[in-house]
């Protein structure tokens, strides 16, 4: 379905896990953010590439290596792709193995290839830019949630592309490392200032239009994080963390992976 949609871009939601995809169209360029996630629905925003484009070239940013979010990858086998440059260091195999049974265990059938994203521009520095015209496209490392995360800024427009920070429906999923998490939270505060952002757009959840809304969101994971490193310090009780989230149920399984995943950086530390 769409969530939002003005003149200049529409910001798509899954029937899954409200994850997100992002069409925008300057006079330069049409910018797609992390097609997925129904076959249908990679099919929809495939089709309003195709009605806005006329003559303009399509660039695909994905924001980090997770499956979900390049599971549309294959429908946009024309387009130049920006991501990470830690993509050449992910288990290609392993990703779409995870596409694939995902498919099977719901008897999906896509009718474009099931692919990993080959990157024609590599992310590799802070702040890498990249102008095509008059558009801009800003990117920040954003290491924690995975080590391959990245933010963009696409200007003129004032969109924030976040990925897997920032949601209103998400605590922050950590696979890679809170301490990366605490600093690429950090790095909002820098966007902000350096940026007009006018929307900010989560991968899972719902967009944000208004800096205290974004300040907030950043807050309340910085939050999260600290209270459960606190908790295992003092061997207390976090499920009051996640109880006020609508999917509790679903979300406790990786509230306690990030539990695990902290307690191993404090032993660690610990250790040293």
């Amino acid at each position: 379905m769409i969530q939002f949609q003005n003149e200049h871009f529409t910001v798509f939601e899954s029937q899954l896990y409200k994850t997100t995809s992002v069409v925008a169209k300057t006079k330069d360029c049409i910018i797609v953010v992390d097609p997925n996630l129904l076959p249908k629905e990679v099919e929809e925003i495939r089709q309003t590439v195709d009605k806005i484009r006329g003559n303009l070239p399509v660039y695909v940013i994905y924001t980090h290596s997770d499956w979900d979010h390049l599971v549309g990858s294959g429908a946009f086998l024309d387009a130049t792709v920006i991501a990470s440059h830690l993509f050449s260091k992910v288990d290609q195999h392993h990703v779409i193995e995870q596409i694939k049974q995902f498919d099977d265990k719901y008897y999906l059938d896509r009718n474009y290839p099931i692919t990993f994203p080959q990157v024609d521009i590599p992310v590799s520095r802070e702040r890498h830019t990249a102008k095509i015209g008059s558009t801009t496209l800003t990117f920040y490392q954003a290491p924690g949630h995975t080590i391959d995360g990245i933010f963009a800024v696409i200007e003129p427009l004032g969109i924030f592309i976040a990925g897997d920070y920032l949601s209103d429906v998400e605590f922050p999923f950590i696979y890679d490392s809170s301490y990366h998490y605490d600093l690429t939270l950090q790095k909002v505060d820098t966007i902000l200032r350096n940026h007009r952002v006018q929307y900010l757009v989560p991968g899972h959840g719902h967009i944000a239009n208004n800096v205290e809304e974004i300040r907030k969101r950043k807050e309340d994971s910085k939050r999260y994080i600290k209270e459960i490193r606190n908790s295992i310090k003092e061997n207390g009780n976090s499920h009051h963390l996640i109880s006020h989230y609508s999917y509790w149920r679903e979300l406790s399984f990786s509230h306690e992976e990030n539990i695990a995943l902290i307690r191993r950086e404090l032993n660690n530390q610990q250790k040293k």
